[in-house]
């Protein structure tokens, strides 16, 4: 198991986040059946710039900001093996 994939103390916040799984739906599970899984690629890589951007070290917690953007990059991955010659 490498370094980005070791798991922590903030596995909980930025894997399934209490409040994005409230209901019967994750809210990203959510936003991929809205948007269709090629749209959604916009939204994962802006929440990569989200946490990566300069509110990382503004908001007191860095290290979970960057564990958030990984777990974004991965499901932008995810959603780009999914659309790979289907949308670009």
């Amino acid at each position: 198991m490498d370094e980005l994939e070791q798991p922590s103390m903030l596995d909980d916040m930025v894997n399934s986040p209490p409040h994005y799984a409230e209901g019967k739906i994750e809210t990203i599970d959510y936003i991929v059946d809205v948007l269709g899984e090629y749209e959604a690629l916009s939204y994962c890589q802006g929440n990569v710039i989200k946490y990566t951007g300069s509110r990382m070290f503004k908001k007191n917690n860095p290290i979970q900001d960057a564990e958030k953007a990984i777990w974004y990059l991965k499901k932008m991955i995810e959603l780009m093996k999914k659309t790979k010659g289907v949308n670009w």
